[in-house]
Parts: C-alpha cells; sequence; structure tokens
C-alpha cells in the first residue's frame, strides 16, 4: 500500500474517534489540540475571560501560567483549566444520551474551585437558588427549573434522530431557561459540540467575532431562525477548515 493510500485511509476516521484517541495518546498538534484551546479560549471570552488565546494555549500545553504581561484573575485560570476537562468529558460521553446528570456534571467540573464555588447561595452542580436575567430579560425561577429541564429534555429527547436546527433550538430554549447561577452559556456550548459529536454534525466553535451575531440568533430564534442558523454555519465552515488541515473526513 503507497503512503497516499495510506493517509486517504486515514482520513475516513470519524472525526470523533480521532478526538478519543488523540486523547487518550495525548498527541500534541492534531484536532484534539487544537478543538481544546480554541473551544475553550473562545467559550470562556465570550463570558468575559480576560486570558489572551496564547496563555490559554500555554496552560493547556504546559499546565503552568504566563503572568509576563500583568495581573491574572485566578477564576479565568481555574476555570480555563475547568474547561478542558469538560471537553473531555463530552468526548468521552459524546454518543451517551443528553441527561440531566451530564449537564449537571459539566457545570460541576466548570465552577469547581472558582471563588463562586465559595458562595453560600451558589449551586455548584446543580440549580440555581436566586432568579437571574440574561440579557436583561427575565429566566426560569429556581422553583421552575427541575420541572422545565426536564420537560425540555424530555422533548429533545424524543427526537431519534437530530438536525442542526433541533440542536440550536434546544440551545436556545436551555440558554432562555438559564438553569445554573452562572456558566450556562459555555455549558451550553459544551453540550452543542457533544451533540453535534453525536449526531455526525460537523461542531462548530463561537469565536468572538460572531458573539454579537450569535446574541442577535439566540434572542430572535422564535422569529427568524436564520440569524443563529447562519452564523453557526459560518462557525462550522471556520472549523471545517480544521478538519481540511488534519485530513480528517466529515
Amino acid at each position: 500500500m503507497s503512503y497516499d493510500s495510506v493517509k486517504k485511509e486515514e482520513r475516513q476516521v470519524p472525526l470523533l474517534d480521532v478526538l478519543q484517541e488523540e486523547k487518550t495518546t495525548k498527541y500534541p498538534g492534531g484536532i484534539y489540540h487544537k478543538t481544546q484551546i480554541e473551544l475553550t479560549y473562545n467559550s470562556n471570552h465570550i463570558e468575559g475571560s480576560g486570558l489572551t488565546h496564547d496563555q490559554t494555549r500555554y496552560i493547556f500545553e504546559t499546565n503552568t501560567i504566563d503572568a509576563e504581561h500583568g495581573v491574572l484573575n485566578v477564576d479565568d485560570v481555574v476555570e480555563t483549566a475547568n474547561h478542558f476537562r469538560c471537553i473531555d468529558v463530552i468526548i468521552d460521553n459524546a454518543k451517551a444520551a443528553l441527561t440531566e446528570p451530564l449537564i449537571k456534571e459539566l457545570h460541576l467540573i466548570l465552577k469547581n474551585g472558582t471563588s463562586d464555588s465559595r458562595k453560600d447561595w451558589f449551586a455548584v452542580g446543580d440549580y440555581k437558588k436566586l432568579p437571574n436575567e440574561v440579557g436583561g430579560m427575565a429566566t426560569a425561577l429556581p422553583e421552575e427549573v427541575a420541572a422545565q429541564m426536564k420537560a425540555l429534555l424530555a422533548e429533545y429527547n424524543a427526537k431519534e434522530k437530530k438536525t442542526l436546527d433541533d440542536l440550536l433550538d434546544f440551545h436556545v430554549k436551555f440558554e432562555k431557561l438559564h438553569p445554573f447561577q452562572d456558566g450556562n452559556g459555555r455549558v451550553g456550548r459544551l453540550i452543542l459540540f457533544k451533540e453535534c459529536l453525536k449526531y455526525d454534525i460537523v461542531p462548530f466553535i463561537i469565536e468572538d467575532n460572531l458573539k454579537l451575531f450569535y446574541y442577535r440568533g439566540l434572542q430572535e430564534w422564535n422569529r427568524e431562525r436564520g440569524y443563529l442558523r447562519d452564523t453557526c454555519l459560518t462557525a462550522q465552515d471556520r472549523y471545517k477548515a480544521y478538519l481540511d488541515y488534519f485530513r480528517i473526513a466529515y
């Protein structure tokens, strides 16, 4: 078999298999490495993290902190390291059903060891205790969250084969429900990535320059689905470019 034939055969390995293999072998410089850094940096940055892309990459690659360029927020560092673990969890559980325990586990991992976790009113790994808003809009009240989450998951899991629109519809409803005190955006985007892997949809990462379009898409979903769909398809095209570079079929 020629070298070109071997490379062609390698490209047919599904993305999830490649991610799982590179995660297990700690392979540097591949799609797993790229996904960890890009998804963590961008998802945290949307939520106000002050870490740079280089600092995020440095933490992933060396488990150390580059503080040469000023003061770092401890929570930003902790949540970055925690987010790397969350990505491992969604890769390990990509084919599993989406359940409340799995969603709560992602929140627990993300917020563990942060200053929020030391607040009496902040429930790490559990639903919110206090009412909150998102984008100036009311969300589900604390006493409503458990029932609404069960109903949302039942509706979503009843669909045997999911389309991109099904995933986005769940994401919008999850974000508007806002089940956790904080971390809803990051948990929601982790769920999106996981479900893309499960249903063989090319995943995507909402980068900083798409943030405002992403927020508009969330707000307008019930009136016009095209805003969020087009934003995510643009992000998907960027991830396809990564897959093309690493010669992974999709």
